[in-house]
């Protein structure tokens, strides 16, 4: 990062974080610039100083190779010594230490570091994002810094998507972090506050960017509104920096981020609020009075649906109706704006959440599903009693509901961190907003083996019936051939729709979605096997590694299906990924309908029925460039929720107490 005077050092604040500073209309008019550059500039890698650098790591990893574990032990404490509370490594330190590394894993786990590896670890060394092909190794990439810090003396928390990842990597690592002799910690939901506390005390912290961010806006609340660096340098002389503090973390040092466009981009669209049960000023007596009336309402004249936004908005004709039918009740129905709320409320939930979609109901509870990766979002809630009007809707006894504590977006949170860095798969497209929302710049990666995947263009057809034919008959054909197929679907629904298909013409099949998410290891480890055939939600393409078995090399490797556009070409590109890794060879392609959920979203409907029109005459290339502008729409519209959310949250962090300093 260049702007150091905005970074609190992280060996004097006993809480540190980045203060991030007030900019004027200039710095802002030179940041849009820069970011119009990073987008117009594909920044390819081509930076012979690290390459050179590379080249020097590998020769000094010759050098190690013939000495004793003890011997190494011995460099390490020199090393440690020589680089302790350093921020920022000089060339010699960093090749010390990553060719150790390199030495270590190849010792420890019996692997070698690829140099692409050694370029990604050395551009997130300097605080930069990188990405980097599915199956290129991401997880002993974040070794390579994380050990380089964690050498110098400051917490490193390496950010993961889910419990599972976080701790199969902390696991995975362990005895390279171990030779180092680096505590490891890992933060899982569930954990009591002694428990947490004790894994952010380790060296190394893995944990999930949602119990990461709650668990600060928890200190938040003990720091209170400013940071008083003697109050809290005196707790910790009484207390110690153990069990006895009151925070939970040691402040915001160096986070990894994996998987950085999920925790950066897709987590942004919601803000981070902690919550307490509180007192309801409206009982659900009175919701399901909203449920059953919203229930008659005709769509078009009582009430508009806008899809994009998600929003519901009664009519005219329609508020003359609530106030006809349900003014004359006592309570909340005799204001009219809290009458009109809560129909509108009673809409939402109607017309916008839908079973096996947004979430599943599982004894008597229901369970919010993501979006972006068709995971099970535990101990999450809709606020503002949303939950329970879709709790009643569903016929689920309804829950306390919960009032705000503290808020906070992603966006502010990370930047936050005093250094950072993350990688992904799938960044390329949205590089401008991270540099104009974290000041991140980012690098692509070449593969270490050139990849091998043919690719389809994709095929659109009228109707989702005739989509689910045409899927079914392409498994069969490559069924038949042995070879390996993934089919990709946006919903739980979605998935059992795929699943009816194939039953319906007899091909085995296993389904992996948010019902399923349990068995999610074990399903993906075999959805490489020759003959094998899965129907997974997004959640196949995220965090996981698909490897083929006996014999799926020789049928051609994994074959992809995609069924569905997302709202982002990145979640494409995420399920593409699934198939080539490592030079592998791999299928990939693409059955949509008009009937599909991109193309009925509000001003999409319009180019959907002209393309229903000219695609028997003109042909598949008028439903692609259909749906290219459709999500082309839909991208803009989303990075542009994220910037309000962002500049709504700056203003509400003048006023709340937790916020403290601003940013």
């Amino acid at each position: 990062m260049s702007d150091s005077k905005t970074i609190a050092v992280p060996g004097l604040a006993p809480y540190p974080v980045r203060h991030w500073p007030a900019e004027g209309l200039i710095e802002r008019l030179a940041i849009r610039l820069a970011g119009r550059t990073q987008a117009l500039n594909p920044l390819r890698y081509r930076s012979g100083s690290l390459r050179r650098l590379v080249r020097r790591i590998r020769h000094r990893e010759a050098d190690l190779t013939n000495l004793s574990d003890p011997e190494l032990h011995e460099m390490v404490r020199n090393l440690r010594r020589d680089i302790h509370m350093q921020e920022r490594l000089s060339a010699g330190e960093t090749v010390r230490c990553f060719a150790l590394v390199s030495e270590v894993v190849h010792r420890k786990l019996g692997m070698r570091l690829y140099d692409v590896q050694l370029l990604a670890g050395l551009e997130m060394l300097r605080g930069r994002l990188v990405e980097v092909r599915t199956g290129e190794g991401k997880t002993l990439i974040a070794a390579l810094p994380a050990v380089a810090v964690a050498l110098s003396g400051f917490p490193v928390h390496v950010v993961t998507v889910n419990d599972y990842l976080a701790r199969r990597d902390a696991e995975f690592l362990g005895p390279v972090f171990e030779f180092f002799g680096l505590s490891v910690g890992v933060v899982k939901g569930g954990m009591q506050p002694d428990e947490r506390r004790r894994a952010y005390d380790c060296d190394v912290t893995y944990c999930t960017n949602k119990d990461l961010a709650f668990d600060h806006l928890r200190d938040r609340l003990v720091l209170g509104e400013e940071d008083n660096d003697i109050r809290l340098k005196s707790e910790r002389f009484l207390k110690g920096s153990g069990a006895g503090r009151d925070t939970l973390l040691r402040g915001l040092h160096f986070a990894i981020l994996d998987e950085v466009d999920s925790v950066l981009v897709d987590e942004a669209r919601t803000p981070l609020i902690l919550s307490r049960e509180v007192r309801d000023s409206v009982d659900n007596a009175d919701r399901q009075t909203a449920l059953d009336f919203a229930g008659k309402l005709v769509s078009g004249d009582d009430f508009l649906l806008l899809k994009r936004e998600r929003l519901a908005q009664l009519t005219r004709q329609g508020a003359l109706r609530a106030e006809d039918e349900l003014g004359e009740l006592k309570g909340i129905w005799a204001n009219a704006i809290a009458r009109e709320e809560l129909v509108t409320q009673a809409l939402t939930a109607l017309h916008f959440f839908q079973r096996n979609h947004h979430y599943l109901v599982t004894d008597d509870k229901i369970r919010i599903i993501d979006e972006y990766t068709g995971r099970i979002m535990e101990d999450r809630f809709w606020s503002a009693g949303l939950h329970q009007m879709i709790e009643l809707k569903e016929g689920c006894e309804p829950t306390v509901p919960r009032g705000t504590v503290a808020r906070m977006t992603y966006q502010r949170f990370f930047r936050r961190y005093c250094r950072m860095a993350g990688m992904s798969g799938t960044i390329d497209e949205v590089r401008r907003e991270l540099w104009n929302v974290y000041r991140l710049p980012v690098r692509k990666i070449p593969t270490n083996r050139p990849p091998r995947v043919r690719t389809r263009a994709a095929r659109v057809v009228l109707t989702d019936e005739e989509k689910w034919e045409k899927v079914a008959g392409r498994v069969a054909e490559f069924n038949a051939t042995g070879a390996p197929v993934l089919i990709g679907t946006r919903s739980v629904e979605a998935s059992r729709r795929a699943s009816a298909a194939l039953t319906s013409i007899g091909i085995a099949h296993v389904v992996l979605n948010a019902e399923q998410d349990a068995e999610e290891a074990n399903i993906v480890a075999a959805a490489g096997e020759c003959g094998a055939v899965t129907v997974a939600t997004n959640m196949a393409g995220r965090g996981t590694d698909i490897k083929l078995g006996s014999g799926a090399v020789e049928a051609g490797g994994l074959h992809v299906i995609m069924t569905e556009y997302h709202d982002a070409r990145r979640i494409d590109r995420q399920l593409a990924g699934r198939c080539g890794r490592q030079g592998d060879p791999g299928y990939f392609e693409t059955w949509v309908s008009l009937d599909d959920t991109l193309m009925t979203l509000d001003g999409n409907r319009l180019l959907a029925a002209l393309a229903r029109r000219l695609l028997p005459v003109l042909g598949m290339w008028v439903g692609r460039l259909a749906f290219r502008h459709a999500q082309m729409q839909t991208e803009n519209l989303h990075m542009r929720m994220r910037y309000d959310l962002l500049n709504a949250d700056k203003a509400m962090g003048e006023k709340l107490a937790f916020a403290g300093r601003g940013e």
